[in-house]
């Protein structure tokens, strides 16, 4: 479906990341290939970057949310091996044997 593009004047004061991002697309294409005059250039510079922060403010609350979801993961799969999982692997709890540093790194050691 082909994608619908957006003059900057018709995006309003919190247009979602795709329409920010549609209305940027046209700016800089406008920008990039006609003939404008300079305050029309600086008006779509000013848009430019009313909308630049508009798709940085999403893509940040994004982010927040992924960590959110993240860590609560996290949270859950450590309370499942708290719980006395009788078939998890117990963690080395020391440094690496020194010895071992020596050694090729390639080999493969059982014990």
């Amino acid at each position: 479906m082909p994608r619908r593009k957006t003059n900057p004047e018709e995006v309003g004061e919190t247009p979602s990341f795709e329409e920010a991002l549609a209305g940027l697309e046209t700016i800089v294409e406008a920008m990039e290939h006609e003939q404008l005059p300079l305050e029309e250039l600086v008006a779509y510079y000013e848009k430019g970057s009313i909308l630049i922060e508009r798709c940085e403010a999403v893509l940040q609350a994004a982010r927040g949310r992924i960590e959110l979801i993240t860590l609560r993961n996290r949270d859950e799969i450590q309370s499942d091996s708290d719980a006395g999982d009788d078939t998890a692997f117990p963690t080395p709890s020391g440094p690496p044997d020194a010895s071992d540093d020596d050694d090729n790194d390639d080999d493969i050691r059982l014990f």
